[in-house]
Protein backbone atom coordinates (compact mmCIF):
# COMPACT_ATOMS: atom_id res chain seq x y z
CA UNK A 1 0.00 0.00 0.00
CA UNK A 2 2.95 2.13 0.73
CA UNK A 3 6.59 2.22 0.87
CA UNK A 4 8.56 4.00 3.49
CA UNK A 5 12.75 4.59 2.61
CA UNK A 6 15.29 6.27 4.81
CA UNK A 7 19.07 6.14 3.96
CA UNK A 8 21.12 5.70 7.41
CA UNK A 9 24.40 6.86 6.67
CA UNK A 10 27.86 6.50 9.05
CA UNK A 11 31.63 7.13 8.50
CA UNK A 12 35.02 5.84 9.61
CA UNK A 13 36.27 9.70 11.31
CA UNK A 14 39.83 8.04 12.58
CA UNK A 15 41.79 5.16 12.11
CA UNK A 16 41.29 3.62 14.92
CA UNK A 17 38.74 1.16 15.01
CA UNK A 18 38.50 -0.37 18.38
CA UNK A 19 35.06 -0.68 19.65
CA UNK A 20 35.55 2.10 22.53
CA UNK A 21 36.53 4.17 19.85
CA UNK A 22 34.47 4.42 16.72
CA UNK A 23 31.82 6.87 16.35
CA UNK A 24 28.27 5.78 16.70
CA UNK A 25 27.21 9.13 14.97
CA UNK A 26 25.07 8.78 12.08
CA UNK A 27 22.61 10.21 9.68
CA UNK A 28 19.03 9.40 8.52
CA UNK A 29 17.85 11.14 5.31
CA UNK A 30 14.09 10.65 4.77
CA UNK A 31 13.19 10.77 1.13
CA UNK A 32 11.35 14.67 1.49
CA UNK A 33 15.23 15.16 2.19
CA UNK A 34 14.98 16.10 5.88
CA UNK A 35 17.60 14.38 7.85
CA UNK A 36 18.09 13.59 11.61
CA UNK A 37 21.46 13.47 13.16
CA UNK A 38 21.49 10.31 15.06
CA UNK A 39 23.66 7.89 17.37
CA UNK A 40 23.30 5.00 19.83
CA UNK A 41 22.31 5.82 23.16
CA UNK A 42 24.83 6.93 25.13
CA UNK A 43 24.57 4.14 27.19
CA UNK A 44 26.29 2.68 24.46
CA UNK A 45 28.66 5.58 23.82
CA UNK A 46 26.83 7.44 21.74
CA UNK A 47 26.69 11.11 21.54
CA UNK A 48 23.37 12.18 24.07
CA UNK A 49 22.95 15.44 21.31
CA UNK A 50 21.61 13.09 18.67
CA UNK A 51 18.42 10.77 18.33
CA UNK A 52 19.43 7.24 19.33
CA UNK A 53 17.23 4.33 17.90
CA UNK A 54 15.52 3.65 21.01
CA UNK A 55 14.49 7.14 21.27
CA UNK A 56 13.04 7.34 17.94
CA UNK A 57 11.04 3.68 18.25
CA UNK A 58 9.48 5.40 21.76
CA UNK A 59 8.87 8.60 19.52
CA UNK A 60 7.51 6.58 16.47
CA UNK A 61 5.01 4.94 18.47
CA UNK A 62 3.58 8.26 20.30
CA UNK A 63 3.62 9.95 17.25
CA UNK A 64 1.25 7.20 15.70
CA UNK A 65 -1.29 7.12 18.38
CA UNK A 66 -1.09 10.70 18.68
CA UNK A 67 -2.17 11.44 14.89
CA UNK A 68 -4.66 8.24 14.92
CA UNK A 69 -6.12 10.22 18.24
CA UNK A 70 -6.50 13.11 16.45
CA UNK A 71 -7.88 11.83 13.09
CA UNK A 72 -10.69 9.93 15.40
CA UNK A 73 -11.31 13.27 17.43
CA UNK A 74 -11.56 15.15 14.26
CA UNK A 75 -14.30 12.58 12.85
CA UNK A 76 -16.60 12.22 16.00
CA UNK A 77 -16.54 16.30 15.53
CA UNK A 78 -14.30 17.57 18.89
CA UNK A 79 -12.11 20.50 18.39
CA UNK A 80 -8.61 19.92 19.94
CA UNK A 81 -6.26 22.34 20.71
CA UNK A 82 -3.16 20.73 21.68
CA UNK A 83 -1.57 17.07 22.29
CA UNK A 84 1.62 16.71 24.56
CA UNK A 85 2.55 13.22 24.90
CA UNK A 86 5.83 12.80 27.84
CA UNK A 87 5.89 8.57 26.65
CA UNK A 88 8.41 6.85 28.16
CA UNK A 89 10.09 3.27 26.97
CA UNK A 90 11.94 0.28 29.05
CA UNK A 91 14.87 -1.08 27.37
CA UNK A 92 15.22 -4.17 29.38
CA UNK A 93 16.25 -7.73 29.14
CA UNK A 94 13.49 -10.04 28.11
CA UNK A 95 12.65 -13.97 28.71
CA UNK A 96 15.65 -15.22 26.17
CA UNK A 97 18.31 -12.48 27.90
CA UNK A 98 18.10 -9.96 24.84
CA UNK A 99 17.21 -6.60 25.69
CA UNK A 100 14.67 -4.99 23.96
CA UNK A 101 12.25 -2.33 24.09
CA UNK A 102 9.28 -4.04 26.83
CA UNK A 103 7.13 -1.41 27.65
CA UNK A 104 6.02 1.86 26.28
CA UNK A 105 4.16 4.46 28.40
CA UNK A 106 2.14 6.95 26.51
CA UNK A 107 0.97 9.75 28.85
CA UNK A 108 -1.10 12.13 26.55
CA UNK A 109 -2.28 15.92 28.17
CA UNK A 110 -4.95 17.08 25.32
CA UNK A 111 -7.08 20.68 25.76
CA UNK A 112 -10.38 20.24 23.68
CA UNK A 113 -12.48 23.74 22.45
CA UNK A 114 -15.62 24.38 21.24
CA UNK A 115 -19.07 23.50 22.57
CA UNK A 116 -18.38 19.65 22.46
CA UNK A 117 -15.98 18.46 24.55
CA UNK A 118 -15.78 15.07 25.30
CA UNK A 119 -15.27 13.53 29.05
CA UNK A 120 -12.99 10.77 30.09
CA UNK A 121 -14.85 8.07 28.63
CA UNK A 122 -14.96 9.59 25.94
CA UNK A 123 -11.14 10.37 25.85
CA UNK A 124 -10.46 7.20 27.23
CA UNK A 125 -12.32 5.09 24.09
CA UNK A 126 -10.37 7.37 21.81
CA UNK A 127 -7.56 6.14 23.13
CA UNK A 128 -8.18 3.02 22.92
CA UNK A 129 -9.68 3.05 19.00
CA UNK A 130 -6.48 4.72 18.79
CA UNK A 131 -4.08 2.16 19.61
CA UNK A 132 -6.00 -0.54 17.51
CA UNK A 133 -6.01 1.74 14.33
CA UNK A 134 -1.89 2.76 14.83
CA UNK A 135 -0.09 1.24 12.13
CA UNK A 136 3.20 1.00 14.39
CA UNK A 137 1.48 -0.59 17.31
CA UNK A 138 0.32 -2.92 14.94
CA UNK A 139 3.87 -3.87 13.71
CA UNK A 140 5.07 -4.66 16.88
CA UNK A 141 5.08 -6.87 19.78
CA UNK A 142 5.85 -4.07 22.39
CA UNK A 143 3.30 -3.26 25.23
CA UNK A 144 1.94 0.40 24.72
CA UNK A 145 -0.17 1.52 27.37
CA UNK A 146 -2.13 4.53 27.35
CA UNK A 147 -1.72 6.64 30.88
CA UNK A 148 -3.92 9.78 29.74
CA UNK A 149 -2.97 12.85 31.57
CA UNK A 150 -5.29 16.00 33.03
CA UNK A 151 -4.02 18.97 30.66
Amino acid sequence: MAEHKVSVNWRRTQDDFSYEAYTRDHTWTFEGGVEVPASAAPLFRGSPERVDPEEAFVAALSSCHMLSFLAIASRKGYKMDSYTDDAVGHLEKNADGKLVITRVYLHPKITFSGPRIPNMEQINKMHHESHEQCFIANSVKTEVHCQPQPA
